[in-house]
């Protein structure tokens, strides 16, 4: 059977998230940084906590230092991961000399530092806001040290 309107579907191809990421970030780095320094559910939780997230490493101690409340819901931890993630990132691409957001093809946002070594920030973030540890903080400390 012969159906215009579906080959033609088939022969469009979307990106893919990672691929998309991927060309924004060589389009416009500044937007892709300030797209995943957002982090809403965390710089909630912050704020209830009486935080105040300026992208500092004292922000990442005073993180630190806040009640995980979030681990009474366990469907919240990833979430909340992603965005400690992410923040520690922006923290290190803001006061790190020569780190820069790097898009992996999947699609994961990782910090790269100006000695080529990639800090997948995420990872870091889910395993703070599972355990606790390493403190980001600490994780922060580790990086800029190089």
């Amino acid at each position: 059977m012969n159906i215009p309107f579906l080959d033609n579907l088939r022969k469009r191809r979307v990106p893919d998230s990672g691929t998309a990421l991927m060309s924004a970030q060589e389009e416009d780095p500044q937007g892709i940084a300030q797209l995943l320094s957002e982090c809403e559910l965390l710089r909630a939780r912050a704020a209830a906590a009486g935080i105040g997230l300026d992208d500092s490493t004292a922000s990442l101690e005073a993180l630190d230092q806040m009640a995980p409340r979030w681990r009474d819901d366990p469907e919240e931890i990833p979430w909340l991961g992603n965005d400690a993630g992410l923040y520690l990132g922006t923290v290190i691409v803001r006061t790190v000399p020569g780190a820069v957001w790097q898009v992996w093809p999947d699609g994961r946002p990782v910090v790269r530092l100006a000695s080529g070594r990639e800090v997948d920030v995420v990872a870091a973030g889910q395993q703070w806001a599972a355990d606790g540890a390493p403190e980001l903080s600490r994780r922060y400390a580790e990086v800029a040290e190089g």
